[in-house]
């Protein structure tokens, strides 16, 4: 479960039964431009527990896009309000491409299976 941020410490079953009550998966955007070159990236992937608000985990790359998305012409005025709108509605929700991998049998080099 290493790389997704917000389930340290949380075991599997701990993430599926979170996941049951309304937890999800989700990535957030940013936009920096330069000019005429502008860039649309996601963020790392965060667990959002049942019940809890994603402004505080969104609000870097949603402050980072206000300042740095709008510079590149024509795709900083194109993206930077996508990506607003996206971070602003809770991110968006990955969790269908990340609990197959999260559920797959691991391989355990020690016992060699």
């Amino acid at each position: 479960m290493a790389g997704i941020l917000g389930i340290e410490g949380l075991s599997t079953a701990q993430v599926q039964e979170e996941l049951r009550r309304g937890g999800r998966f989700v990535v957030f955007e940013y936009c920096v431009s330069f000019f005429v070159t502008t860039t649309r990236r996601s963020s790392d992937v965060y667990f959002v527990r049942a019940g809890q608000g994603t402004f505080g985990l969104s609000l870097g790359y949603t402050l980072l896009s206000l300042l740095l998305g709008w510079w590149g012409l024509p795709w900083g005025f194109v993206y930077t309000p996508l990506v607003l709108a996206t971070n602003l509605l809770g991110g968006r929700d990955v969790t269908a491409m990340v609990v197959p991998s999260l559920l797959a049998p691991r391989y355990d080099p020690r016992l060699g299976c």
